[in-house]
């Protein structure tokens, strides 16, 4: 029997890395005290990372062990921090968590209801699995697609190719990644936004992407996924065709859709 994915992203989805909090700073601590003084290491790194995206390079683009040696070689100095090492010093509660309760017990009815499930995330698979660990959340997933995996990251249809059997929908919280990937793989985009407006979260998730406002709330969002506020409409590729304001909307949806 085929198998019917269910697949997620990870990070602003279902969990909160220690990256921007936690990783980052130690990272600009250390170089700071490497050469003796302040320095915006991470401003750079972030730099770097969003070039090699506009280039397409999207496996190369979450490569941040190779990034970091770039810019300690621009800056003369030895690379002596290992990424790896750090998120897995600090993926730990409450430096990491769960966007919201219940997103466990949602995963084993899923698996009871027959659906595969696998995380499909841009980030590298050594700084993913500490957090999925350290958050209970490793276990759920029949796979894990990352970048450096698969040869390809988000928003190249070719991340979802590992996933013999249906995907028969993927759920994300960003435009340009997430159902950007979802729309050019034929598969049901599903867009996760906790801070909808009262109005829309009223709306059932099947009907907010029909609504007008829905559509403005994503362009919005899209010109800050872009950098550019000067976007005036929004591409139907960037559109989701469901939207949900929690976990706990899925099955609902899915039963809802004729997908459960």
């Amino acid at each position: 029997m085929s198998k019917r994915w269910i697949s997620f992203d990870l990070d602003g989805t279902l969990m909160q890395n220690p990256f921007g909090a936690w990783v980052f700073p130690e990272i600009a601590r250390v170089i700071a005290g490497q050469l003796g003084r302040e320095h915006d290491i991470v401003s750079e790194m972030v730099a770097e990372h969003e070039r090699r995206m506009s280039q397409e390079r999207y496996v190369e683009a979450y490569d941040w062990d190779d990034i970091l040696f770039s810019r300690c070689d621009a800056l003369c100095i030895e690379k002596t921090i290992e990424i790896e090492s750090l998120v897995r010093k600090h993926s730990v509660i409450p430096k990491v968590n769960l966007l919201e309760g219940g997103i466990l017990q949602m995963f084993d009815e899923m698996k009871k209801r027959g659906f595969s499930l696998a995380v499909v995330t841009n980030g590298f698979y050594k700084f993913q699995a500490p957090v999925m660990e350290a958050l209970g959340l490793l276990n759920y997933f029949d796979e894990i697609v990352t970048p450096e995996r698969a040869g390809a990251g988000k928003p190249d249809p070719a991340i979802l190719q590992k996933l013999s059997g249906e995907v028969i929908a993927h759920v994300g919280d960003r435009l340009d990644h997430d159902i950007q990937l979802a729309n050019r793989s034929h598969v049901t985009s599903i867009l996760i936004e906790r801070k909808l407006p009262e109005d829309l979260a009223r709306l059932q998730p099947q009907m907010r992407a029909n609504d007008q406002r829905m559509r403005l709330l994503c362009l919005e969002k899209w010109k800050r996924e872009c950098k550019n506020p000067f976007l005036l409409e929004l591409p139907e590729l960037f559109m989701p065709q469901i939207v949900i304001c929690s976990m706990s909307e899925l099955l609902s949806v899915l039963n809802e859709q004729g997908l459960g």
